[in-house]
């Protein structure tokens, strides 16, 4: 068990390291509410879950506190109509299909989801992720087709699990360079790093990282 001073010191230290445009999601998947609370009362507000019934659970425990949750796992479209209930962001939204499951079940519900559209930039083939041929298709189709209750606020992408420094910057890169020459002015969040590796991400123009070990301990 990892006491509150401890969650508290690791947040300070890496709001401080983070430059101040990069926000930081504590990825609380698996950690019992009782740390929640300990970076909850830390100032910590986004918090990342990958299970949409854990994230939904959790959203209810703390019902009438501001957090912003996040969900950042692999989303299957039969679980559209559950994470949209407390999603401030869903992060992996990994083709076409996902994101007009989305965007029906937002206007159904007669609410407006935000969403980034992940790209597959890691060698292994594992991780989830659109191509840049369907990032080009998805994105042209909504030029004649725009979504009605949906908003696409940027790209993520997560990297090759390795300790090659110039690989993770090659893979950070390319993420960042799809950013760019796509990025209409709405969007706002180029989501890359974890707790391994967020500094190279940073580095390469990341705005929003996912922490999790770094904060909570390992699982």
């Amino acid at each position: 068990m990892i006491n509150t001073s401890s969650i508290s010191d690791r947040l300070h230290e890496l709001k401080t390291a983070l430059p101040e445009h990069v926000k930081l999601v504590a990825v609380s998947k698996t950690k019992p509410v009782e740390l929640l609370q300990e970076a909850l009362d830390a100032g910590q507000l986004d918090l990342g879950e990958n299970r949409v019934q854990e994230m939904n659970s959790k959203a209810e425990h703390f019902a009438g506190q501001p957090v912003r949750w996040h969900h950042i796992g692999h989303l299957q479209t039969k679980k559209v109509k559950q994470v949209i209930r407390h999603a401030h962001l869903i992060h992996a939204v990994d083709s076409k299909r996902l994101l007009a499951e989305i965007d029906k079940r937002s206007e159904n519900a007669g609410i407006q989801s935000r969403v980034l559209l992940q790209l597959h930039i890691a060698q292994e083939e594992q991780k989830h992720g659109m191509t840049e041929e369907e990032l080009d298709m998805t994105l042209n189709a909504l030029v004649s087709s725009p979504m009605c209750s949906t908003k696409i606020c940027g790209l993520m992408g997560m990297a090759t699990y390795t300790d090659d420094a110039a690989q993770l910057t090659r893979e950070f890169k390319s993420l960042r360079t799809l950013f760019d020459r796509y990025n209409p002015d709405h969007w706002d969040t180029c989501s890359m790093g974890m707790s391994g590796d967020w500094r190279i991400a940073v580095d390469e123009g990341s705005t929003l990282v996912r922490v999790g070990s770094a904060i909570f301990g390992s699982r």
